[in-house]
């Protein structure tokens, strides 16, 4: 399905793709990579997707490379529940979806497209689907991922400041 906005993807796709990781780039700030954080914890980020599905799609990642959820800590796995807590409380508030998909790729052939283990966060509502999917397998995207960036950053300042 594509969007009527690409936000870019074409060139992404057949773009010069940068060195490494891209989530370690972004962990890292480099300016090769465009960076959507919206928040961090000790062991993890959170990030609006650049390819977002719905508004507020977004994608939590540990700071330290790995590929497979069994390779959290115990201590990870509890930060990761407490954030995936307030990361839904945050888009709760921020966009009142009616409900969400959460889950992981977990390998190339599950989906992954980034060797870098990431859990995908994604708003859904009711009657999603709009004439330009029926008609012409489009999907309309209402929010740029830089404007949800913004407004989902300031959700988690508000949230963690109650």
């Amino acid at each position: 399905m594509e969007y009527f906005f690409n936000f870019e993807k074409l060139a992404y796709v057949t773009g010069k793709k940068p060195e490494g990781c891209i989530l370690c780039l972004i962990r890292d700030k480099s300016p090769d990579v465009v960076n959507l954080t919206v928040y961090e914890t000790e062991s993890f980020i959170v990030s609006i997707n650049l390819y977002p599905f719905n508004p507020g799609h977004l994608m939590i990642f540990p700071r330290r490379h790995t590929v497979d959820i069994r390779d959290f800590t115990s201590s990870e796995n509890n930060e990761l529940s407490l954030l995936v807590n307030q990361t839904l409380s945050v888009l709760d508030r921020l966009y009142n979806p009616a409900g969400y998909n959460t889950g992981y790729n977990m390998g190339a052939a599950a989906g992954a497209s980034i060797d870098h283990i990431h859990m995908h966060i994604i708003p859904r509502y009711p009657r999603e689907l709009g004439i330009a999917d029926l008609l012409a397998g489009r999907r309309v995207l209402v929010e740029s991922p830089m404007d949800s960036s913004i407004r989902v950053r300031a959700a988690f300042a508000d949230y963690s400041s109650s």
